[in-house]
């Protein structure tokens, strides 16, 4: 599972031109889901992500956690994050799983983040043509592969 964290002063997505989802602080994630990817995967990440010290503290050092901060989570799934570029002008995407297998993967890492969150998350929709907004804040943007954990 890759996610890229977007740490953010506000964030939304519209799907056909409708606001699905909007947050104020918090973290903009993009989530690409890969064949074997599972539940440790979810849980390391989800926790991973909520417990990240990357608000700043009253000294402006990146100290604080979305927990801290009472941050929002827009998630959202992107399975262009699995593209490879290594032959060719154009992307292979092989490597990011199928609706069958990711579709159940990202409702799962809705309710881990929700869990570990302690409330309710903004979520785009699967396989819809989204237009993600974000003020990005920092910037600050991390990128995190749940198969490189150490």
């Amino acid at each position: 599972m890759i996610v890229v964290i977007q740490r953010a002063s506000e964030a939304s997505v519209k799907i056909e031109g409708i606001v699905k989802s909007s947050i104020g602080k918090g973290l903009l994630i993009l989530i690409g889901m890969e064949e074997s990817d599972g539940e440790e995967d979810i849980a390391w990440l989800s926790k991973k992500i909520v417990n990240l010290r990357i608000f700043p503290d009253e000294n402006e050092v990146m100290n604080k956690s979305l927990l801290d901060v009472d941050g929002e989570i827009l998630l959202i799934s992107q399975f262009t994050l699995h593209a490879s570029t290594k032959k060719g002008n154009r992307p292979s995407y092989s490597k990011a799983a199928k609706p069958d297998i990711a579709i159940p993967l990202y409702e799962k890492m809705i309710a881990a983040l929700e869990a570990d969150l302690g409330k309710s998350i903004g979520t785009g929709e699967f396989g819809a043509d989204m237009k993600v907004s974000l003020v990005n804040d920092g910037p600050v943007t991390i990128l995190i592969d749940s198969k490189n954990k150490v």
